[in-house]
């Protein structure tokens, strides 16, 4: 069975809508907690088809509270790029992987930010990427993306909400299986919540079917890019 190391930040924010999809697939996924008592992270991508980085809510890299397990994090991504194995970075694990391909980070305010992204490449993830997808984005900082990356999609503004780098490594701005429940218990978790919190909870609820429809299209999209299928198939032939 093709196997991701799942990297967790915070009690809150987990895989949430995409672990259906997971399973539904066989892929299975294995959660690292380094930030509760007697948690780590493998030291090497030994044992795992690829890496999941998830976000961390008002943690950041550049601003705010930095991750307290950031630098190792950051030589864990580089061991999977350099073992050619997909990366999957959502919120502030989209920014990890921008810097570990390259690229960079700059300060950015904790923001609450609920709208529509744009579809920027007609081939976007295989050509499954919608045209428009509704997004929910909690997060601190901002990613600098490598110049060799590629946007799939950006916002409102132009900003990028989704990039693929080295081919089959992907990096989420907002995530694409994202729950009300979890920015609840974020904002539970952390002293530090943006102003606009139950005014985008109400948004997010309005969109909460949007988003879990558009889930499935980009994640046939994203197992055909990362090629997490083909390596099960190989394995099943072999």
């Amino acid at each position: 069975m093709i196997t991701l190391c799942v990297v967790q930040h915070t009690d809150g924010e987990y895989l949430g809508l995409l672990e259906d999809h997971f399973e539904g697939r066989a892929i299975r996924f294995v959660y690292a907690r380094p930030h509760v008592p007697g948690g780590s992270l493998p030291g090497t991508a030994q044992g795992h088809d690829g890496l999941v980085l998830l976000g961390a809510g008002p943690q950041g890299m550049a601003g705010g509270d930095p991750l307290p397990s950031l630098a190792a994090e950051l030589r864990l991504t580089s061991a999977f790029l350099d073992a050619g194995l997909p990366v999957i970075g959502i919120g502030l694990g989209s920014i990890m992987l921008a810097v570990a391909a390259g690229g960079g980070c700059e300060v950015a305010p904790l923001r609450f930010m609920v709208g529509e992204a744009k579809r920027t490449d007609p081939d976007a993830l295989a050509g499954h990427l919608p045209p428009t997808y509704p997004y929910a984005l909690y997060m601190r900082d901002r990613a600098l993306l490598p110049a060799a990356a590629r946007v799939l999609a950006v916002d409102e503004a132009g900003a990028p909400m989704l990039f693929q780098v080295r081919g089959n490594c992907l990096g989420f701005t907002a995530h694409p299986g994202i729950k009300s429940g979890m920015i609840e218990d974020l904002v539970m978790e952390f002293d530090a919540a943006p102003e606009n919190v139950a005014e985008g909870l109400a948004q997010l609820a309005a969109r909460q079917r949007l988003i879990a429809q558009a889930l499935s299209g980009i994640m046939v999209g994203l197992v055909k890019v990362t090629g997490l299928m083909d390596a099960a198939a190989a394995r099943v032939r072999s």
